[in-house]
């Protein structure tokens, strides 16, 4: 299904977000928030929604997908690429579509984005679910980029060994941050080949999903999802940590579904458990055979989740 609308909003900094709607413009409102960060804007994930009971929104986060300019572009400036400029988009895209409230959907990053978000904006939030959660806390981006070592140890030492020697003691993400900026382009697409490396190993178990999907990117598709991915997890996406554990009160009368695979190692199912524990509106469905990259028994929750947000007439 194409979509009925699209285009590049200006959202200020020389960036043009792009986004697209799809269904009922009376339906129910749906914002359906890609993860990686950088990953760009999945082409499946409206059919997930009615088309006759559901407006879907979709749109490319600064420096990936469709909006411009690219992070694959190693010119494009990404200090005006943040969590904070990422929620200011969102609320502008609300704006420019002139949506009072909306459903929030998506998985991994996106759930930060997400959570984010809707406690900094709780009276736009009609509802909440997310796949995969994450919260972007230091521990979290050490687990899947230090800690996943005793899982992956000859995986993770070529990992290791794609940063200058002097780096390869210290931080990891850092290190592959800086290569994404190094000057020769030859050294940015190794340091691109080796992360997704990395992020394909941390999923290869997972064979009811989808491994292998990083290293499949498109060379700028890999080159901007990565460059995104070290700049917002070297900042450990600018939030404090734990806070949004410590904010989930904001969360309260949002109802939430979070919806978790056992088996995901890259996110391992304790921090979604800590984020249903302080939000007592969301419910948490661990599926116990499926990793981060989903399972048909995933599929099947996520589309039990969304029925439950099907606007009654």
């Amino acid at each position: 299904m194409n979509p009925d609308s699209s285009g590049l909003l200006d959202v200020g900094d020389g960036n043009r977000m792009y986004w697209e709607t799809r269904g009922n413009p009376a339906g129910r409102p749906v914002l359906i928030v890609h993860g990686g960060p950088g990953s760009g804007r999945s082409r499946t994930a409206h059919k997930q929604f009615d088309p006759d009971l559901f407006r879907v929104v979709s749109f490319d986060q600064r420096g990936c997908g469709d909006s411009v300019p690219s992070a694959a572009d190693p010119t494009t400036d990404m200090s005006c690429n943040t969590t904070e400029h990422l929620l200011a988009d969102i609320e502008a895209l609300r704006h420019h579509l002139g949506i009072e409230q909306w459903l929030l959907y998506g998985g991994s990053w996106a759930s930060t984005l997400i959570v984010a978000y809707a406690q900094r904006h709780p009276e736009r939030v009609l509802g909440i679910v997310l796949i995969g959660v994450t919260m972007t806390r230091p521990q979290e981006v050490d687990w899947l980029y230090r800690g996943l070592r005793i899982v992956r140890p000859v995986e993770w030492q070529r990992f290791r060994d794609g940063v200058p020697a002097e780096h390869r003691d210290g931080n990891l993400v850092e290190a592959y941050r800086q290569l994404l900026g190094h000057p020769d382009a030859a050294v940015r697409e190794r340091a691109a080949q080796d992360w997704c490396a990395w992020e394909d190993a941390a999923i290869a178990h997972e064979t009811l999903g989808k491994p292998g999907q990083y290293t499949a990117k498109m060379d700028a598709d890999r080159m901007a999802f990565v460059r995104i991915c070290t700049h917002y997890f070297a900042h450990t996406a600018w939030l404090e940590d734990g806070q949004l554990l410590r904010d989930a009160h904001r969360l309260n009368g949002i109802p939430g579904v979070l919806i978790h695979g056992r088996l995901d190692l890259s996110a391992p199912v304790r921090t979604a458990w800590e984020l249903a524990q302080a939000w007592p509106d969301a419910e948490l469905r661990i599926i116990e055979d499926s990793g981060h990259t989903g399972s048909p028994a995933m599929a099947a929750a996520i589309t039990d989740a969304v029925a439950r947000f099907i606007p009654r007439s």
